[in-house]
């Protein structure tokens, strides 16, 4: 098997990522990066120049595919491989990633009739303008009960499929009427590899509100929401759901000689990127909780039941890995916070001091905070400068410090701002094992484990549980690559299934994060004043930060 290979690529928001794998033992022999030549279309439409409005975040779709024939013909050329020994691809993509295509398969914005009409093009996953529709998504489910409302705690995001698609219908009737159908990204581009769009259930179940028993919402919620959505799941939305690890199809003839890769090389379904992720640190049963960090997180776990928790961001059969229910739960800044606290708010002299000694700013007060013993500064943060995802569902929420004094310093603050994003998933963790689904142990793969060493200590030490470490730098490329080998088949010198591809190609490193007893108890204390601030100004106690928020979108209008 040693001769066999896969590809995943990683689709970021910025860029695309190929990483060819080896699949005896999930050795990455070589990665390229394309950047997106149009990048994230916040302001101006590339061709007319017409003028955004406020919170769009479209992408052209072009640039996928140029990142198919940059990448993978690079990893191919740096590897001096065969194209016969690549036997599956796979890929993983930010979501919900949108678009409205023609009966071809081709996306409305390559049509010259509409292509001076932004809702033609890619809604990017944070494209959040669709969020007067999702408030009323929510607002009519509650009032009528809809069930689905439980699986994702309560929210339906202005990210997800139906609040865009009822966004173009609201603004862009004419678009929504020559849409045959609205994408996933994910499932545009494996369409546009194999020749045939199908959907998969990662997707359709995270953010498309699709259930494997019941399907999407009943056409009479829909006809609630608008008349003429009625139909919406039998039109727009209609085409087979596959389960993750299928095989979407071969890649065409025509694809393959711009991909420099085989034709009939095997195409698995498309992924969300942190999903992807879980296989690939060797996630394949329940009980470990998987956190994909980065700017934010993303939480991620296996269980054999589907049970309601509180604030959780969807439940999904066969969503992560095939014959479990995925759960997945999120902090929406993280990384984010720490590098919001570099740029804005650090003193000139750290600065200074940290270029003298040759390192980062970064590095400089992970140093000096990590010389701090745990409540040694008296200072405590809420997580939520970019609202709260999980459990609370809130994005009017803001950032709280509170201890400060004349004589804190930049470090103390910098490691309360750490503190408070572990205290947001021990948060998590408890709302999980509070409603009967276990956690047992954490894993942690992205940037932030690989650079941050005292992050992952202060997480141990808060949550009372040892982390694992990916070993991989790139593991939802890796995680693709894997779904890759499974779309291939054993018959073909891949895997049967994604548990027997982690078995060989996962990896973790050996060093682990566990737990300190005496940080534990400190850390127990510091909790309990997280708890009784995140529910004071999180359960409606207090809504200064909402009132807030309203003061100042009063004052820049006047």
């Amino acid at each position: 098997m040693s001769s066999k290979f896969a590809i995943g690529v990683d689709y970021g928001t910025e860029s695309g990522r190929a990483v060819l794998v080896r699949l005896s033992d999930g050795a990455e022999i070589a990665e390229h990066v394309t950047p997106y030549r149009h990048g994230v279309i916040d302001e101006k439409l590339p061709v007319s120049g017409y003028k955004l409005e406020l919170d769009w975040a479209l992408q052209h779709p072009a640039d996928y595919i140029e990142v198919l024939e940059t990448s993978v013909p690079a990893v191919m050329k740096e590897a001096g491989i065969h194209p016969s020994e690549v036997i599956g691809l796979g890929i993983d993509f930010t979501a919900c990633t949108m678009l409205p295509v023609d009966e071809a398969g081709q996306p409305l914005c390559y049509d010259k009739t509409h292509v001076d009409n932004p809702h033609s093009w890619v809604k990017l996953w944070k494209h959040h303008a669709a969020q007067d529709e999702a408030n009323l998504i929510n607002k009519l489910a509650a009032e009528r009960g809809e069930k689905f409302l439980l699986r994702y705690g309560g929210k339906i995001s202005s990210e997800w499929m139906i609040a865009k698609a009822w966004q173009i219908l609201d603004e862009a009737p004419e678009i929504y009427d020559a849409a045959d159908k609205f994408v996933e990204a994910a499932d545009w581009v494996i369409g546009q590899m194999t020749g045939s769009i199908v959907r998969n259930s990662c997707t359709a179940g995270y953010k498309s509100i699709w259930h494997k028993q019941e399907g999407y919402p009943s056409s009479d919620f829909f006809k609630t929401l608008d008349t003429r959505l009625e139909q919406l799941a039998e039109t727009k939305l209609r085409g087979d759901v596959l389960p993750q690890g299928s095989k979407a199809g071969e890649l065409t003839a025509a694809m393959a000689e711009r991909m420099g890769l085989s034709a009939g090389t095997a195409i698995a379904v498309g992924n969300i990127d942190a999903h992807a992720a879980v296989p690939a640190v060797g996630v394949v049963t329940p009980g470990k909780l998987v956190m994909a960090m980065g700017t934010s997180i993303c939480h991620l776990l296996l269980s054999t039941e589907e049970k309601t928790v509180e604030g959780m961001c969807g439940v999904v059969e066969d969503g992560i890995v095939p014959g479990y229910f995925g759960y997945e739960a999120g902090q929406s800044a993280v990384g984010d916070i720490f590098a919001w606290f570099v740029d804005e708010s650090v003193p000139a002299y750290v600065t200074e001091t940290a270029k003298q000694e040759g390192i980062g700013v970064h590095e400089w007060l992970e140093k000096h905070a990590a010389e701090l013993k745990p409540g040694e500064s008296g200072v405590l943060a809420l997580d939520w400068w970019n609202g709260n995802r999980s459990v609370l569902v809130d994005t009017d929420l803001t950032g709280v410090f509170v201890g400060l004094s004349l004589l804190t310093k930049p470090q103390e603050m910098y490691r309360a701002l750490l503190e408070a994003t572990a205290f947001g998933t021990r948060k998590i963790v408890e709302a999980f094992q509070d409603n009967g689904v276990t956690v047992e142990e954490l894993y942690a793969c992205g940037g932030l484990p690989q650079k941050n060493r005292l992050l992952m200590q202060i997480y141990a030490d808060i949550t009372n549980r040892e982390i694992k470490i990916a070993a991989s730098k790139q593991t939802p490329a890796l995680g693709a690559a894997m779904f890759g080998a499974v779309a291939a088949g054993a018959s073909a010198g891949g895997y049967e299934t994604i548990v027997d591809a982690a078995q060989s190609m996962a990896r973790i490193r050996e060093e682990t994060f566990k737990p300190i007893p005496e940080n534990v108890t400190v850390y127990d204390k510091l909790y309990a004043e997280y708890n009784a601030l995140h529910d004071y100004f999180g359960r409606g106690a207090n809504d200064v930060m909402k009132r807030l928020k309203a003061i100042k979108e009063q004052a820049g209008m006047n």
